[in-house]
């Protein structure tokens, strides 16, 4: 199968050999392979799928019921049931099985939003584990690229001195960003700074 590829043009003005005049416009192509892209966008497609596989029966009915309340139809349906309670027990010609102030009708509201709520807390909940392993997956990858990150300086840093480069290689800022950094030492700085705001 052919990689896709996206192009994306650049126009820089550039004049030839220096000379004045009007500058010649050059377009630049960048191409940029798609493949690894598709590849991440399918391993986090991976992941959510198999969460949503690992629900329950009760979570995914909960799940059902909770997208439900949400939608457009529960407010659509309780408009249409709310109208024809209050014309059944108002009109004088029906017999009138709830006489204002619709006391039954009170009670079957208060259950349902009980409910209601208690689904939407289950969901919540469960959304809520979901992105604590989400964070907990982004703290490993941003620990582990930051020891990259680190391995990489140290060694531009040696072929920096191996071509001549020492002076720029051994710069203040080189060597700090060189060093491991000490995650527990952030995180104590970081909730000190909380702690004082």
């Amino acid at each position: 199968m052919r990689k896709q590829r996206s192009c994306v043009k650049y126009i820089l003005p550039k004049k030839i050999g220096g000379v004045g005049g009007s500058p010649l416009r050059v377009g630049i192509q960048r191409w940029m392979p798609q493949s690894h892209i598709q590849n991440h966008v399918e391993l986090i497609a991976k992941h959510e799928q198999e969460f949503l596989e690992r629900r329950t029966r009760w979570e995914r009915a909960s799940d059902r019921v909770a997208a439900f309340i949400g939608s457009a139809g529960f407010i659509g349906v309780h408009l249409v049931v709310f109208v024809a309670w209050v014309l059944l027990n108002t009109l004088p010609w029906t017999r009138h099985f709830d006489p204002r102030p619709f006391s039954l009708l009170q009670t079957i509201v208060a259950c349902e939003s009980i409910l209601a709520a208690s689904f939407i807390l289950m969901r919540q909940t469960r959304l809520g584990r979901r992105s604590d392993e989400r964070d907990h997956l982004m703290l490993q990858i941003l620990l582990l690229t930051e020891k990259e990150l680190t391995a990489m300086l140290g060694l531009n840093r040696e072929i920096a001195s191996e071509v001549g480069l020492t002076r720029e290689a051994n710069t203040k800022e080189m060597r700090e960003m060189s060093k491991p950094t000490e995650i527990d030492e952030v995180a104590q700085t970081v909730k000190e700074l909380v702690n004082k705001e």
